[in-house]
Order: structure tokens, then sequence, then C-alpha cells
């Protein structure tokens, strides 16, 4: 017998879960509203120049080989280790700071502004690391049937690490640590979360164990996109058929199951069951229509900050910068409390800065430079209108220029920004939120919106904005989720 199953999206998650299910014997569709595979995992090209749009690098790569060892394959891309981690820049200080993994280089570079460095790491991660392989098979790797069999499975986590669900981030760096820059440092993981170390809970310092001790963290060889072109291939080998420029808007539903859904140009989608990789809170609301997820519920949930991306292709080689560069300054608390609700001026940000043809030389033309540059912003929530964006990447990449002694202006040969409303209207990011719900504890877990539709008994959700969360491997963990939940509810089929 053959099912069918219609996968909405094609981001990590859906193509991940898309192959899962050819493993188990569906036949599989896939359909997106953009031009290409991969969602935010994408590709800009543009004049000889190639740019990752959004993820430069990640952890916990053994969730990708989790994924193809589930499905059988031979790996379809290969890592590229990164160490040093990235550098820190504090602007009005000359030096930057290279995160290693080694403790001893790491003590090294922190000597002259945090005494007793290497002993007061080495505590602060042993703690990280309890936590992480305490709760990794408990809570990240669950699904939950409903939110008490989440506050149940919660009791098996050991007390002691309860309270660290109850104060900041920011105030986990305070315990440990005594200079400023090192706590800065060390809460940047916060804003991978697409958050701030002050409003993210202190058991995310988990991710200080994954990155500095447990796996560390990693790009791809040709560039990240290679991970979306290897899992296509291998979905073209299992004649998964993918539709681009489809955008899903309404359904149909017959005896509590969606029976199809419809695009804006009235085409039907037909399947036995539904994948939606799309964000799981919006789409409820947006497509489904769900009183729980009307617009104004929506605006009231904390969500990531949204991307404000620039892309420079440059006519010559960049100097004395390592790949993956963080530009800093000493207003922390201040910028990190007033950037979510724009009540901060955007001419001084903060920014984050990849170069990417170092690790990848076939992203420019011999002897240019790719670079890419992401600065967190507020979403359209509290700044709608962009206009001003070209301006805001003229003083950013002023300041670069300043605070490196290389001309990026001068040298700028191709140039692209994305502004919060341009990512909203691509990858329909709710309200231009960069990375969908955020990560409070009352939208983590059990609280946060299941990958099982409530209602409708063949419709399930993967992707960042459901369970375990956001980031690429815990995308590739959301794909398994929800792949046991469709066979344990509707069978494997091979």
């Amino acid at each position: 017998m053959t099912k069918k199953a219609l996968v909405i999206g094609t981001g990590l998650a859906g193509l991940s879960t898309a192959l899962r299910l050819t493993k188990h014997g569906y036949e599989v569709e896939m359909v997106d509203k953009y031009h290409q595979p991969g969602g935010r995992l994408n590709l800009l090209e543009k004049d000889g120049f190639k740019f990752d749009m959004a993820p430069t690098f990640f952890s916990m790569s053994y969730e990708f080989t989790e994924l193809i060892n589930y499905c059988g394959i031979e790996m379809p891309f290969e890592f590229v280790e990164l160490d040093p981690l990235y550098s820190v820049h504090f602007e009005g200080d000359k030096r930057s700071y290279l995160i290693h993994k080694n403790i001893q280089k790491l003590a090294q570079e922190f000597k002259d502004i945090e005494p007793g460095f290497e002993r007061k790491i080495s505590k602060f991660l042993e703690s990280a690391g309890q936590l992480f392989h305490d709760t990794e098979n408990i809570v990240i790797k669950q699904n939950f049937d409903n939110l008490l069999s989440y506050l149940l499975q919660l009791t098996r986590v050991p007390v002691k690490h309860a309270p660290k669900m109850f104060y900041s981030m920011w105030r986990e760096m305070e315990k440990n640590f005594d200079s400023f820059e090192v706590k800065v440092i060390f809460s940047l993981v916060g804003f991978f979360l697409g958050a701030t170390p002050f409003d993210t809970p202190a058991v995310y310092s988990l991710l200080n164990y994954t990155e500095m001790v447990h796996d560390g963290y990693y790009n791809v060889r040709g560039g990240m996109y290679k991970i979306v072109e290897g899992l296509v291939k291998e979905l073209e080998k299992k004649n998964v058929k993918m539709n681009f420029k489809v955008e899903i808007n309404q359904y149909l539903e017959r005896n509590g199951q969606v029976s199809a859904f419809f695009d804006k140009q009235g085409n039907k989608w037909d399947a036995d069951l539904f994948v939606v990789n799309a964000d799981a809170a919006s789409f409820r609301g947006q497509v489904m229509g769900r009183d729980a997820y009307s617009e104004k519920k929506l605006d009231r949930k904390k969500w990531t900050l949204a991307p404000l991306t620039i892309y420079l292709g440059l006519d010559r080689k960049v100097e004395n910068m390592y790949h993956h560069n963080y530009f800093l300054r000493k207003n922390f608390k201040e910028y990190a409390s007033k950037i979510f609700k724009n009540t901060i001026k955007l001419d001084k940000p903060y920014y984050y800065v990849n170069i990417q043809s170092m690790h990848n030389p076939n992203y420019a033309p011999g002897g240019k430079e790719s670079v890419f540059i992401l600065c967190p912003v507020p979403d359209l929530r509290y700044k709608s209108d962009w206009n001003d964006s070209e301006q805001i990447a003229d003083a950013i990449i002023k300041d670069l220029g300043e605070r490196t002694g290389f001309d990026f202006a001068k040298h700028t040969e191709t140039r692209v920004v994305l502004n919060p409303t341009e990512w909203e209207q691509m990858f329909n990011l709710y309200r231009g939120s960069g990375l969908g719900l955020a990560h409070d504890l009352n939208q983590v877990g059990g609280f946060r919106p299941s990958n099982k539709d409530e209602k409708l008994r063949n419709l399930y959700y993967t992707g960042a904005s459901t369970v375990p969360g956001t980031g690429l491997p815990m995308t590739v963990i959301s794909s398994r989720l929800v792949t046991e939940r469709i066979t344990r509810e509707h069978g494997s089929l091979s």
C-alpha cells in the first residue's frame, strides 16, 4: 500500500523529514514559496560571487550523522571543523579575542583581564556539560503528547539544575566570571538563539559546552548550501518531486483530516498526510485560522530578533581578520535591553562578519572576497519602516573599516542588503523574526507549538518553532521527532 506525504517547505527540517519518510516507504512531494530549496539555509549568487544567506556554522554535527545513518545513505557533504571558533572585537580595544577550544590557549587570551580563567572556565563547562547530558534525552530529544507529559518529564531532570530555569544567562556569567569581556563573550550563545543573555534562561549555558567541549563548530566544504544540495540529490534518487514558487494559503478539511491544501493560484495539493516546514505558530494562525494563533496573540509572543544582512563582493582579499568575527561595544547591557523594541539608535549596532571565501575560495573570483554581515535588529512589530536599511548598512561598513583598518566600502565591487521586510516576504518569517519563536521558559518543550496538529489527525509540523527549537541540529532532531509520530500513528510502509 502506498501513502503520499506532502511537505510544505523545503528548509532543512523539511528536507530531512522528507528523506526520513522515503526510508519508511512514503511517496513524498514538496512545495515551497521560494524559487529554490533550503529555506534560510540558502545561497545568494551575484556578479560571480556566492554567499551563504544565513547560517554560516553549526554545532552538534553528529545529528547530521544520525540523519544519514537513519536513511542508510552516504554522507553527501563534508564537515570542516572550526578552531579557533570565532574572534570577538570590542570597540576601543585594539586587540581581538580568539576563542579557542583548547582551554590552555583560551586562557592565554584572557590572562590579563580574568585571573584564574582556566580554573573558572573548567568549572563552568563541567557544570554546563552535566546540564546538557542530564537533559539531552529527557527534554531535547522527546515528543510530548500534552503539557502534562512535558511537566512529568521535567521531574526526571536532576533537581540541582532547576535554579537555572529561573535566572538569566547573564546572571550565570556573573556567578562564574569577573571581567566584562569574558562575561559578554560566553553569553553570545544567547544571541545565537536570536535573543539576548538577559532574557535567555541560564539553562542555555549548555550551549557553551556543546561549542567548547562536546562537538565544536563546523562549516561545510564548498559552502553551507552543500548541505541542501546533498540532501536534494538524495531526494531525487527517491523520486521526490519539488515544486517552487508555490505559496499555500488555504486547506480543505474532511472527517477530522486535511484532504488538501490550496495555493494562491488556486492549485490543489492532495496527499494522505501533510508536514508543514513553515513557522508552526504563524502557519496555524495565518493558514489554518486558529484563534489561539491570531495575529493579536502571535504579536504577544516572544519572537527572536530580525536579520539585517549585508553581502559584499570585494575586489581584493581581506587581511588580518578571522573567518568568523563579532563586533561589539561596551554598552552591552543598554544595547541588549533596548534592541528588541527599537529604543536605541541603529547607527552603531552590534554585528557579525563572516569572510566566506576564506573557508570556501570558490565563493569569490580569484583574488577577491565574499563577505557576509549579519546585524540582529528589531522585528516588524517594533520597526515597520526599513527605508533606512541602506543607510544602516553604510554605517556598519564604515564602522567595520575603521575598526579593522581595511576599507570595505572602497573595495566593494557588488553589494546586496536584505532587511526584515524582505526576509519576511522571501520565507514567510513572522514579522521578519529571524529564528522564529524565542526560547523563554513558556515557549520551550511542551509549551512550544506541538509538531502534531491539535485538531487534524494527519497534519504535522517540523522546524525551528516547534520542538525542540532553533538551530540547524535542532531542526534535524525535529525531523526525527515528527517522523516518529507519523510512523507511530500512520505506520511504516517498508
